[in-house]
Order: C-alpha cells, then structure tokens, then sequence
C-alpha cells in the first residue's frame, strides 16, 4: 500500500474534518478551514495528513509547547487514521513525521494526551515506544 504524508493543505479540509468526526469531534467546515489557515501561518505547529490514491487517509498535528517551568517539547494534538486502513501502519508513518518535525524542531520529547477511554490508542502509542507518565484531569471553562 502507498502511501504519501505530506503537509496539510487547504484543500485538504473536508477530509480532515470527516476524519476528525471518526474521533468524535463535532466541527464544521468552515471551522476546519479557519483552522487550516491559521495552522499553515504558525511554524511551531505542523499538520501531516496521510494520503492513499489521491485521498487523506489519516492526519497528525503537533506543536511546539513552551512552559517557564520545563525545557520545549512538543505534543501531538491529534492523530487519526481512517477506520477502513487501520493496522496498516499509517498511525506509524505520520507518527515518524511528527517525530521528525520535533527533532528539526529542537525538542528531545514528543509528549501525547489521550482519552483514558482509548485503551486501544494507549496500546498504539506503547508499542512505538511512548511510555506513560502520569494520568490528568482536563477542567475547562467557557470564557
């Protein structure tokens, strides 16, 4: 299987946003327009997408997080791959990208949050070589 990973572009958004609602996530086009556009302005974040016969298949987002109390690193803030081509290392492939941009990036760590739900994606993420830190509590409130 063939398979390209290459960096988000505009007209990538619709499928990007089908992918992200395999994930769950509720939002638009428009809105994943808006933030395509606001992600290829921003060089300390990177979205990969996946292609497979002229056709995104999965995407990965990482940034570059600064905090005053750690050295940089970045996070991935997402990673999907299409239900129908999981288990064809595709997850693998944007993985080493994202791991790629970290290191053209300077960082020594690539950190991901995951759902405590998603015992599967935990399982991914522990046989590339991610090992578990510590178990947190997301609080949001509307401002």
């Amino acid at each position: 299987m063939e398979v390209l990973v290459r960096e988000v572009s505009r007209q990538d958004a619709r499928e990007v946003m089908l992918l992200s609602q395999q994930l769950g996530y509720d939002i638009s086009l428009p809105e994943i327009n808006a933030n395509i556009e606001t992600l290829l302005k921003d060089d300390d974040n990177k979205v990969f997408v996946a292609e497979h016969n002229n056709n995104v298949i999965g995407w990965i987002g990482a940034a570059l997080v600064l905090t005053i109390q750690s050295l940089p690193f970045c996070e991935i803030r997402g990673l999907v791959v299409d239900e129908k081509f999981r288990k064809n290392n595709i997850g693998k492939l944007l993985l080493e990208k994202a791991i790629k941009w970290s290191k053209e990036k300077g960082c020594k760590k690539l950190r991901v949050r995951c759902n405590v739900k998603r015992k599967d994606t935990h399982a991914f993420y522990m046989h590339l070589g991610f090992t578990e830190k510590k178990e947190q509590k997301i609080f949001e409130i509307n401002v």
